[in-house]
């Protein structure tokens, strides 16, 4: 999902999306803006829960939840205060960072990376030594050619024994159906779908490969650092109806994945309902409260992104992510 909308982004900035934030009146609720980083998809669960049980609401938000355009992703509009939050992910964030855009991650909607290389089984690709020879569908960005480097390298292959061929957005799972041998998707989502399909896959799962590739946070929730310092109130009061709805969505994936379903008809009941039993116990995962970010995966991942030459200059990793705002 996040990777192929990092390549929208690349397009530039979304014109005007959204009108300006306005201040709350003193008789009603606060009006706020969610921008999504893509199609509601159980990334989004949390939010939609939140809506449908009152839980804004109760908080005194009016929340409007706003899909993206084609032309960028939240992380810009954020910053320009369009948009009061958005979802993003942590690569997009530091990227920001490192060229001055104001935005700070929030919560952490997922606890760890859930991308993963998938293939036909047939193709016999069970480890990154195995790309060797075959063509991956390439979204265009220059971090994948960088982290495939970086998982055959550690385990004895060559990036350049590699067939890079551009897919755009094209969906993934069709282009390994088709002419393509291996594709990065997340598995909560691409991965539930291929199951719905009955495809016969192998996974590379990134986080198996932790000792090259460090774990990081994707997706995340945004927003800027005016939000932050102007309203900071609104701020708490978004984050402890949000985690609410995420709470809900941990314990009961079948009830939150109905809610999704009738906030998103376009979707597939089917998936929506795969993938929310998969993701449910990983937004929080290990961590000691959903939406907790630790320094350590933010200071580990900028420097691996500068080392690789994916930064234009390092950040405060400290400055990019806060934990303040999350209920306690």
């Amino acid at each position: 999902m996040h990777i192929r909308l990092y390549r929208l982004a690349l397009l530039g900035l979304t014109a005007a999306l959204l009108a300006g934030c306005a201040a709350r009146p003193a008789a009603g609720p606060t009006k706020v803006t969610l921008l999504l980083d893509w199609a509601p998809n159980t990334n989004h669960t949390g939010f939609y829960v939140a809506q449908a049980q009152g839980w804004y609401q109760a908080q005194g938000l009016e929340v409007e939840i706003v899909e993206p355009g084609q032309t960028g992703t939240p992380v810009p509009v954020v910053a320009a205060g369009k948009a009061d939050f958005g979802v993003s992910f942590q690569e997009e964030v530091t990227n920001a960072r490192a060229t001055d855009v104001p935005v700070v991650s929030i919560a952490a909607i997922v606890q760890h990376n859930t991308s993963v290389l998938v293939s036909l089984q047939d193709r016999g690709i069970t480890r990154p030594k195995d790309l060797e020879g075959k063509k991956y569908a390439s979204f265009g960005l220059p971090i994948e050619r960088q982290v495939l480097s970086v998982l055959m390298k550690c385990d004895g292959g060559d990036v350049a024994k590699v067939q890079f061929t551009d897919i755009g957005a094209s969906d993934p799972l069709t282009a390994i159906s088709r002419d393509m041998d291996v594709a990065w998707i997340y598995e909560g989502w691409e991965g539930a779908e291929a199951e719905r399909r009955n495809m016969p896959v192998n996974s590379i799962r990134f986080l198996d490969w932790a000792q090259c590739l460090p774990d990081y946070y994707t997706p995340v929730i945004v927003t800027s650092e005016q939000m932050i310092a102007q309203r900071p109130d609104v701020v708490r009061r978004f984050m402890v109806a949000t985690a609410q709805g995420y709470e809900y969505a941990i314990a009961h994936p079948a009830e939150a994945a109905q809610i999704l379903i009738e906030a998103a008809p376009e979707a597939s009941p089917e998936l929506i309902q795969k993938s929310q039993v998969w993701l449910s116990p990983r937004y929080q995962a290990d961590a000691p409260r959903w939406g907790e970010q630790t320094l350590a995966v933010w200071q580990g991942y900028a420097a691996w992104l500068d080392g690789h030459g994916l930064l234009p200059r390092q950040i405060d990793a400290t400055q990019a992510f806060t934990n303040e705002f999350l209920p306690a």
